[in-house]
């Protein structure tokens, strides 16, 4: 009988520290892709409050969104470790490079749903794992100087509407208001 009881005991032991383990690796690959995501996220909006500073209008914002923000892209993900990718993505594109999976597809929706409850943390990031992958997600709301390029249509500034028709003759990334969702940045690390 104290046989038994000794051996269940370590097994219930072993249970909760194999759960307690699960727990922390999970908890360090979606710290380690908010890591990544921010990496991301401070580079292009550096950039970008610069762009936005020179420039009232939203020209030149727009102009660095055609030309560079792929390019940083690329190069903060040549940066990171093998197996991992930081991008952004969303449910009304702009570029079409930047269009979203089942997945993505998924967990934007599941926001915007959260948006209409009380008391959930809608800046929180949220993971997803997969058999293959972790994804960790960062929602990005629309803000008002989002409102230059992404606002109404008949509001944003005729020349900057130009460069996006001209640029981005598929975009779907307007029309938006205050406070919704934009889309997300995803870091994806391989298992």
């Amino acid at each position: 009988m104290k046989k038994t009881l000794i051996l269940t005991s370590l097994l219930c032991v072993s249970m909760l520290n194999a759960q307690n383990n699960e727990a922390t690796s999970e908890l360090s690959k979606k710290q380690e892709g908010v890591k990544y995501i921010k990496m991301l996220g401070k580079t292009l909006k550096t950039h970008l409050k610069t762009e936005m500073k020179a420039d009232k209008t939203g020209l030149k914002a727009i102009t660095f969104c055609t030309t560079k923000a792929d390019e940083l892209t690329k190069e903060i993900n040549s940066k990171l470790p093998k197996g991992v990718l930081v991008r952004r993505t969303a449910l009304k594109t702009r570029a079409e490079n930047n269009k979203p999976d089942i997945l993505d597809m998924a967990v934007m929706e599941s926001i915007i749903a959260d948006m209409n409850k009380t008391n959930v943390d809608l800046g929180k990031p949220l993971m997803v794992e997969t058999p293959s992958v972790y994804r960790v997600y960062k929602p990005l709301f629309i803000v008002p100087a989002c409102m230059k390029c992404h606002g109404n249509e008949k509001t944003i500034n005729p020349e900057v509407q130009k460069a996006i028709s001209k640029n981005y003759p598929n975009d779907k990334a307007t029309n938006f208001k205050l406070g919704d969702l934009r889309g997300v940045v995803v870091a994806e690390m391989k298992k």
